[in-house]
């Protein structure tokens, strides 16, 4: 039995995204943004400018997830893709279902500077299938038929608890797709994603190392949820 749960939510959130966080944040956004343009490692950044508004840690790891320097933002964007069809996609799949997963919980879904789509969620190991898994793999499962891939391999960190389950519940909602489909359990699935030519994923460290990727978490909400309320924190 699934798990009912909110994923992404922390009650704190509806304090530091509120309104006057956003505001405070955007300012934030832009200093972090100016020091990662020159250089700076976004650890740095936002420890200095998150101790200048003294911002929660959850408002310091929207800024990393956010906020990227332009030279980083650019060669992204020049690798990202539009059209999978007939390819085979790699797909980071807790990064992408979880995603998913917070989508169909409404919970806070981020706007990034790279054009991604990125949230708060820390897996540390633990994950537990919840309400919405069944919505989040269906949506995704036919958003790929959508978009006629020719084949999806969906990659699974193997230390990650339930690593397993999630493994056999998305085989069970794919019986009636009509392109091939592999869920494989690897560790670590970093270091496979960045080696392959097409890939899926929002992490920052495998699209600055991968080959070409698609947006794939934002497309699914955008084919199968429609407008989204996304959190912009982005500099203006």
């Amino acid at each position: 039995m699934a798990k009912q749960a909110r994923r992404g939510f922390v009650p704190t959130d509806d304090r530091d995204f509120g309104e006057e966080g956003i505001v405070k944040l955007r300012k934030a956004a832009e200093e972090v943004y100016y020091l990662l343009c020159r250089g700076y490692p976004v650890t740095s950044a936002t420890k200095f400018v998150g101790n200048h508004y003294l911002l929660s840690e959850r408002q310091r790891l929207s800024l990393a997830r956010v906020v990227s320097a332009e030279e980083k933002i650019l060669a992204r964007k020049s690798r990202e893709v539009t059209d999978i069809s007939g390819e085979t996609l790699y797909i980071d799949g807790f990064n992408v279902i979880i995603g998913l997963e917070i989508a169909y919980s409404d919970s806070m879904l981020f706007q990034c500077m790279d054009g991604t789509i990125r949230d708060l969620a820390g897996l540390h190991g633990t994950y537990r299938l919840i309400q919405q898994t069944n919505s989040a793999i269906t949506a995704l499962l036919q958003t790929l038929e959508e978009l006629e891939v020719g084949k999806a391999v969906i990659y699974l960190d193997k230390p990650v608890s339930n690593s397993g389950r999630l493994k056999q519940r998305i085989y069970e909602l794919a019986d009636n797709i009509n392109y091939e489909l592999e869920v494989q359990i690897e560790n670590p699935v970093d270091a496979f994603l960045k080696t392959k030519p097409l890939i899926a994923s929002a992490d920052a460290i495998i699209l600055d190392e991968c080959g070409k990727w698609f947006n794939l978490v934002e497309c699914v909400i955008r084919r199968r949820i429609g407008e989204y309320e996304y959190v912009d924190i982005t500099p203006h």
